[in-house]
Protein backbone atom coordinates (compact mmCIF):
# COMPACT_ATOMS: atom_id res chain seq x y z
CA UNK A 1 0.00 0.00 0.00
CA UNK A 2 2.80 2.42 0.88
CA UNK A 3 4.55 1.88 -2.44
CA UNK A 4 1.30 2.51 -4.34
CA UNK A 5 0.60 5.64 -2.30
CA UNK A 6 4.14 6.91 -2.89
CA UNK A 7 3.98 6.23 -6.62
CA UNK A 8 0.56 7.76 -7.16
CA UNK A 9 1.40 10.60 -4.76
CA UNK A 10 4.54 11.60 -6.66
CA UNK A 11 2.63 11.47 -9.95
CA UNK A 12 -0.22 13.51 -8.48
CA UNK A 13 2.09 16.15 -7.01
CA UNK A 14 3.87 16.46 -10.36
CA UNK A 15 0.57 16.99 -12.19
CA UNK A 16 -0.50 19.45 -9.48
CA UNK A 17 2.63 21.59 -9.91
CA UNK A 18 2.38 21.59 -13.71
CA UNK A 19 -1.32 22.49 -13.54
CA UNK A 20 -0.67 25.31 -11.08
CA UNK A 21 1.99 26.90 -13.30
CA UNK A 22 -0.19 26.61 -16.43
CA UNK A 23 -3.27 28.06 -14.72
CA UNK A 24 -1.33 30.96 -13.19
CA UNK A 25 0.34 31.79 -16.51
CA UNK A 26 -2.74 31.63 -18.71
CA UNK A 27 -4.98 34.70 -19.07
CA UNK A 28 -5.48 37.98 -20.91
CA UNK A 29 -1.82 38.68 -20.19
CA UNK A 30 0.32 35.55 -20.46
CA UNK A 31 3.18 35.03 -18.02
CA UNK A 32 5.91 32.54 -19.07
CA UNK A 33 6.36 29.44 -16.90
CA UNK A 34 9.99 30.36 -16.27
CA UNK A 35 8.97 33.74 -14.81
CA UNK A 36 6.26 32.16 -12.65
CA UNK A 37 8.70 29.61 -11.24
CA UNK A 38 11.26 32.33 -10.52
CA UNK A 39 8.71 34.63 -8.86
CA UNK A 40 7.46 31.82 -6.62
CA UNK A 41 10.99 30.64 -5.79
CA UNK A 42 11.94 34.22 -4.89
CA UNK A 43 9.30 34.14 -2.13
CA UNK A 44 10.74 30.99 -0.50
CA UNK A 45 13.04 31.65 2.48
CA UNK A 46 16.76 30.92 1.87
CA UNK A 47 16.14 29.83 -1.75
CA UNK A 48 14.71 33.25 -2.61
CA UNK A 49 17.98 35.03 -1.89
CA UNK A 50 19.63 33.02 -4.67
CA UNK A 51 17.07 34.06 -7.31
CA UNK A 52 17.85 37.34 -9.02
CA UNK A 53 14.69 39.30 -10.00
CA UNK A 54 14.58 39.55 -13.79
CA UNK A 55 10.88 40.11 -14.27
CA UNK A 56 8.68 43.19 -14.41
CA UNK A 57 6.70 44.52 -11.46
CA UNK A 58 3.52 44.01 -13.51
CA UNK A 59 4.24 40.28 -13.91
CA UNK A 60 4.82 39.88 -10.19
CA UNK A 61 1.59 41.71 -9.39
CA UNK A 62 -0.39 39.54 -11.82
CA UNK A 63 1.06 36.34 -10.37
CA UNK A 64 1.05 37.14 -6.65
CA UNK A 65 -2.03 39.34 -6.28
CA UNK A 66 -4.41 38.34 -9.07
CA UNK A 67 -3.99 34.77 -10.29
CA UNK A 68 -2.15 32.79 -7.64
CA UNK A 69 -4.70 33.48 -4.84
CA UNK A 70 -7.53 32.40 -7.15
CA UNK A 71 -5.73 29.28 -8.41
CA UNK A 72 -4.73 28.21 -4.90
CA UNK A 73 -8.29 28.77 -3.66
CA UNK A 74 -9.53 26.55 -6.49
CA UNK A 75 -7.02 23.92 -5.41
CA UNK A 76 -8.25 24.09 -1.80
CA UNK A 77 -11.95 24.06 -2.74
CA UNK A 78 -11.51 21.10 -5.09
CA UNK A 79 -9.47 19.14 -2.55
CA UNK A 80 -11.96 19.84 0.23
CA UNK A 81 -15.02 18.79 -1.78
CA UNK A 82 -13.31 15.67 -3.17
CA UNK A 83 -12.15 14.44 0.26
CA UNK A 84 -15.59 15.12 1.72
CA UNK A 85 -17.17 13.22 -1.18
CA UNK A 86 -14.93 10.20 -0.57
CA UNK A 87 -15.96 10.23 3.10
CA UNK A 88 -19.67 10.42 2.25
CA UNK A 89 -19.41 7.53 -0.17
CA UNK A 90 -17.57 5.47 2.42
CA UNK A 91 -20.00 6.12 5.27
CA UNK A 92 -23.19 5.82 3.25
CA UNK A 93 -21.81 2.94 1.15
CA UNK A 94 -23.43 4.63 -1.82
CA UNK A 95 -21.36 5.38 -4.95
CA UNK A 96 -23.79 8.16 -5.90
CA UNK A 97 -23.33 10.09 -2.65
CA UNK A 98 -21.44 13.38 -2.61
CA UNK A 99 -21.02 16.39 -0.28
CA UNK A 100 -24.37 17.83 -1.35
CA UNK A 101 -26.38 14.73 -0.50
CA UNK A 102 -27.30 16.04 2.95
CA UNK A 103 -28.46 19.47 1.79
CA UNK A 104 -25.53 21.36 3.29
CA UNK A 105 -24.92 23.26 0.06
CA UNK A 106 -28.54 24.42 0.00
CA UNK A 107 -28.28 25.46 3.65
CA UNK A 108 -25.22 27.58 2.90
CA UNK A 109 -26.93 28.98 -0.19
CA UNK A 110 -29.94 30.11 1.86
CA UNK A 111 -27.75 32.05 4.28
CA UNK A 112 -25.87 33.71 1.42
CA UNK A 113 -29.05 34.46 -0.56
CA UNK A 114 -30.73 36.11 2.44
CA UNK A 115 -27.70 38.34 3.02
CA UNK A 116 -27.47 39.32 -0.65
CA UNK A 117 -31.24 39.88 -0.93
CA UNK A 118 -31.46 42.22 2.07
CA UNK A 119 -28.01 43.73 1.62
CA UNK A 120 -26.95 42.92 5.18
CA UNK A 121 -23.37 43.06 6.42
CA UNK A 122 -22.13 42.74 9.98
CA UNK A 123 -19.65 45.54 10.70
CA UNK A 124 -17.59 43.44 13.13
CA UNK A 125 -16.62 40.88 10.47
CA UNK A 126 -16.92 43.07 7.35
CA UNK A 127 -16.23 41.27 4.07
CA UNK A 128 -16.28 37.90 5.86
CA UNK A 129 -19.99 38.26 6.64
CA UNK A 130 -21.02 36.11 3.66
CA UNK A 131 -18.60 33.20 4.32
CA UNK A 132 -19.36 33.17 8.06
CA UNK A 133 -23.14 33.17 7.61
CA UNK A 134 -23.02 30.60 4.78
CA UNK A 135 -20.90 28.30 6.93
CA UNK A 136 -23.22 28.73 9.93
CA UNK A 137 -26.41 27.98 8.00
CA UNK A 138 -24.74 24.96 6.36
CA UNK A 139 -23.75 23.58 9.76
CA UNK A 140 -27.28 24.18 11.11
CA UNK A 141 -28.67 22.27 8.15
CA UNK A 142 -26.50 19.30 9.08
CA UNK A 143 -27.86 19.39 12.63
CA UNK A 144 -31.45 19.35 11.40
CA UNK A 145 -30.77 16.51 8.94
CA UNK A 146 -29.11 14.37 11.63
CA UNK A 147 -32.01 15.06 14.00
CA UNK A 148 -34.57 14.04 11.37
CA UNK A 149 -32.65 10.88 10.45
CA UNK A 150 -31.94 9.61 13.97
CA UNK A 151 -33.91 6.51 14.96
CA UNK A 152 -33.50 5.06 18.46
CA UNK A 153 -30.00 6.46 18.80
CA UNK A 154 -28.91 5.27 15.36
CA UNK A 155 -28.61 6.99 11.97
CA UNK A 156 -29.66 4.64 9.15
CA UNK A 157 -28.11 5.54 5.79
CA UNK A 158 -31.47 5.44 4.02
CA UNK A 159 -33.09 7.84 6.49
CA UNK A 160 -30.07 10.13 6.30
CA UNK A 161 -30.23 10.38 2.51
CA UNK A 162 -34.00 10.94 2.53
CA UNK A 163 -33.68 13.66 5.19
CA UNK A 164 -30.97 15.32 3.13
CA UNK A 165 -33.10 15.25 -0.01
CA UNK A 166 -36.06 16.79 1.87
CA UNK A 167 -33.92 19.60 3.30
CA UNK A 168 -32.23 20.22 -0.02
CA UNK A 169 -35.57 20.55 -1.80
CA UNK A 170 -37.04 22.83 0.85
CA UNK A 171 -34.02 25.11 1.13
CA UNK A 172 -33.58 25.14 -2.64
CA UNK A 173 -37.15 26.42 -2.91
CA UNK A 174 -36.30 29.28 -0.54
CA UNK A 175 -33.30 30.26 -2.67
CA UNK A 176 -35.45 30.12 -5.82
CA UNK A 177 -38.09 32.30 -4.15
CA UNK A 178 -35.52 34.93 -3.14
CA UNK A 179 -34.04 34.86 -6.64
CA UNK A 180 -37.47 35.35 -8.22
CA UNK A 181 -38.39 38.19 -5.84
CA UNK A 182 -35.12 40.09 -6.15
CA UNK A 183 -34.62 42.69 -8.83
CA UNK A 184 -31.34 44.43 -8.06
CA UNK A 185 -29.52 41.39 -6.70
CA UNK A 186 -30.84 38.56 -8.90
CA UNK A 187 -27.59 38.21 -10.88
CA UNK A 188 -25.47 38.19 -7.73
CA UNK A 189 -27.62 35.50 -6.06
CA UNK A 190 -27.69 33.31 -9.17
CA UNK A 191 -23.95 33.70 -9.72
CA UNK A 192 -23.17 32.73 -6.13
CA UNK A 193 -25.45 29.69 -6.22
CA UNK A 194 -23.64 28.46 -9.35
CA UNK A 195 -20.16 28.92 -7.88
CA UNK A 196 -17.28 31.25 -8.66
CA UNK A 197 -13.72 32.04 -7.58
CA UNK A 198 -13.80 35.54 -9.05
CA UNK A 199 -12.50 38.39 -6.87
CA UNK A 200 -11.29 36.02 -4.14
CA UNK A 201 -8.06 37.08 -2.43
CA UNK A 202 -5.58 35.54 -0.01
CA UNK A 203 -7.95 36.01 2.93
CA UNK A 204 -10.32 33.37 1.50
CA UNK A 205 -7.56 30.78 1.25
CA UNK A 206 -6.73 31.51 4.89
CA UNK A 207 -10.37 30.77 5.82
CA UNK A 208 -10.51 27.40 4.05
CA UNK A 209 -6.99 26.02 4.60
CA UNK A 210 -7.44 25.05 8.30
CA UNK A 211 -10.65 23.13 7.53
CA UNK A 212 -8.97 21.21 4.71
CA UNK A 213 -5.90 20.29 6.74
CA UNK A 214 -7.81 19.28 9.88
CA UNK A 215 -10.49 17.43 7.92
CA UNK A 216 -7.97 15.60 5.72
CA UNK A 217 -5.93 14.45 8.72
CA UNK A 218 -9.02 13.22 10.58
CA UNK A 219 -10.64 11.45 7.62
CA UNK A 220 -7.36 9.81 6.62
CA UNK A 221 -7.08 8.52 10.18
CA UNK A 222 -10.52 6.95 9.69
CA UNK A 223 -9.55 5.18 6.45
CA UNK A 224 -9.37 1.73 8.07
CA UNK A 225 -12.80 2.28 9.62
CA UNK A 226 -14.23 3.23 6.22
CA UNK A 227 -12.71 0.04 4.76
CA UNK A 228 -14.51 -1.96 7.46
CA UNK A 229 -17.80 -0.14 6.80
CA UNK A 230 -17.53 -1.13 3.14
CA UNK A 231 -17.97 -4.75 4.28
CA UNK A 232 -21.30 -3.87 5.94
CA UNK A 233 -22.25 -2.39 9.30
CA UNK A 234 -22.77 -5.76 10.99
CA UNK A 235 -19.40 -7.07 9.90
CA UNK A 236 -17.76 -3.80 10.95
CA UNK A 237 -19.39 -3.98 14.38
CA UNK A 238 -18.25 -7.59 14.81
CA UNK A 239 -14.71 -6.42 14.02
CA UNK A 240 -14.86 -4.08 17.03
CA UNK A 241 -15.75 -0.85 15.23
CA UNK A 242 -18.10 1.58 16.99
CA UNK A 243 -20.24 2.01 13.88
CA UNK A 244 -22.60 4.81 14.90
CA UNK A 245 -19.90 6.97 16.44
CA UNK A 246 -17.66 6.52 13.40
CA UNK A 247 -20.48 7.41 11.02
CA UNK A 248 -21.50 10.48 13.03
CA UNK A 249 -17.98 11.89 13.39
CA UNK A 250 -17.10 11.23 9.76
CA UNK A 251 -20.32 12.81 8.49
CA UNK A 252 -19.85 15.79 10.80
CA UNK A 253 -16.29 16.48 9.64
CA UNK A 254 -17.08 15.91 5.94
CA UNK A 255 -20.12 18.18 6.13
CA UNK A 256 -18.26 20.97 7.90
CA UNK A 257 -15.57 20.75 5.22
CA UNK A 258 -18.27 21.08 2.58
CA UNK A 259 -19.84 24.06 4.35
CA UNK A 260 -16.44 25.75 4.57
CA UNK A 261 -15.78 25.24 0.85
CA UNK A 262 -19.25 26.44 -0.16
CA UNK A 263 -18.93 29.50 2.07
CA UNK A 264 -15.96 30.85 0.07
CA UNK A 265 -16.78 29.70 -3.47
CA UNK A 266 -20.54 29.25 -3.69
CA UNK A 267 -22.25 26.03 -4.72
CA UNK A 268 -20.05 23.84 -6.96
CA UNK A 269 -21.47 20.40 -7.60
CA UNK A 270 -20.20 17.02 -8.82
CA UNK A 271 -16.58 17.41 -7.64
CA UNK A 272 -17.17 15.16 -4.64
CA UNK A 273 -18.92 12.63 -6.87
CA UNK A 274 -16.53 12.45 -9.82
CA UNK A 275 -13.07 12.62 -8.25
CA UNK A 276 -13.34 9.78 -5.65
CA UNK A 277 -14.72 7.51 -8.37
CA UNK A 278 -11.90 8.33 -10.76
CA UNK A 279 -9.36 7.65 -8.00
CA UNK A 280 -11.14 4.39 -7.17
CA UNK A 281 -10.91 3.27 -10.82
CA UNK A 282 -7.11 3.64 -10.70
CA UNK A 283 -6.26 2.53 -7.17
CA UNK A 284 -9.06 0.23 -5.99
CA UNK A 285 -11.33 0.58 -2.98
CA UNK A 286 -8.77 1.15 -0.21
CA UNK A 287 -9.62 4.43 1.53
CA UNK A 288 -6.04 4.75 2.75
CA UNK A 289 -5.32 5.60 -0.90
CA UNK A 290 -8.62 7.18 -1.89
CA UNK A 291 -8.65 9.92 0.79
CA UNK A 292 -5.22 11.52 0.16
CA UNK A 293 -5.30 11.01 -3.62
CA UNK A 294 -8.78 12.56 -3.79
CA UNK A 295 -7.25 15.70 -2.27
CA UNK A 296 -4.72 15.86 -5.11
CA UNK A 297 -7.23 14.92 -7.81
CA UNK A 298 -9.86 17.36 -6.59
CA UNK A 299 -7.38 20.24 -6.57
CA UNK A 300 -6.18 19.46 -10.10
CA UNK A 301 -9.74 19.07 -11.40
CA UNK A 302 -10.89 22.36 -9.89
CA UNK A 303 -7.91 24.34 -11.20
CA UNK A 304 -8.53 23.14 -14.76
CA UNK A 305 -12.29 23.77 -14.39
CA UNK A 306 -11.65 27.33 -13.20
CA UNK A 307 -9.25 27.92 -16.08
CA UNK A 308 -11.97 26.80 -18.49
CA UNK A 309 -14.55 29.01 -16.72
CA UNK A 310 -12.51 32.18 -17.15
CA UNK A 311 -11.04 31.52 -20.59
CA UNK A 312 -13.56 29.71 -22.83
CA UNK A 313 -15.79 32.76 -23.35
CA UNK A 314 -13.36 35.48 -22.20
CA UNK A 315 -13.91 38.24 -21.21
CA UNK A 316 -17.23 36.72 -20.03
CA UNK A 317 -16.73 34.31 -17.15
CA UNK A 318 -18.77 31.10 -17.00
CA UNK A 319 -20.02 30.12 -13.51
CA UNK A 320 -17.73 27.41 -12.18
CA UNK A 321 -20.64 25.14 -11.23
CA UNK A 322 -21.68 25.07 -14.88
CA UNK A 323 -18.28 23.73 -15.96
CA UNK A 324 -18.23 21.01 -13.29
CA UNK A 325 -21.82 20.07 -14.14
CA UNK A 326 -20.95 19.65 -17.84
CA UNK A 327 -18.32 17.13 -16.77
CA UNK A 328 -20.06 15.63 -13.74
CA UNK A 329 -23.58 15.09 -15.10
CA UNK A 330 -22.53 12.67 -17.90
CA UNK A 331 -20.31 10.86 -15.40
CA UNK A 332 -23.26 10.61 -13.01
CA UNK A 333 -25.34 9.13 -15.82
CA UNK A 334 -22.57 6.64 -16.55
CA UNK A 335 -22.55 5.53 -12.90
CA UNK A 336 -26.31 5.00 -12.96
CA UNK A 337 -26.03 3.01 -16.19
CA UNK A 338 -23.22 0.84 -14.79
CA UNK A 339 -25.15 0.22 -11.58
CA UNK A 340 -28.19 -0.79 -13.64
CA UNK A 341 -26.09 -3.26 -15.63
CA UNK A 342 -24.70 -4.77 -12.43
CA UNK A 343 -28.23 -5.30 -11.09
CA UNK A 344 -29.33 -6.90 -14.38
CA UNK A 345 -26.35 -9.28 -14.37
CA UNK A 346 -27.04 -10.30 -10.77
CA UNK A 347 -30.75 -10.96 -11.37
Amino acid sequence: MRSKLTGYGILGLGLLCVTLVICVGFGSVSVPAREITAILAHRIPVIGSMVEPQWSAASETIVMQVRLPRVLLGLLVGSTLAVAGAAFQGVLRNPLADPFTLGVSSGSAVGAAVLIFFGWQFSWIGIFTLPVVAFTTGALTLGIVLWLAREQGKIPAESLILSGVVMQSFLGAIVSFLTAMSKKTINEIMYWTMGSLNLRGWSYTAILLPYLLAGLIFLWSQARSLNLLALGEKQAAHSGLHVERTKLLTLLVATLMTAAAVSVSGVIGFVGLVIPHMIRLFTGSDYRLIIPLSALGGGIFMMWSDLAARSLLAPTEIPLGVITAFIGAPFFGYLLYRKKKVRESES
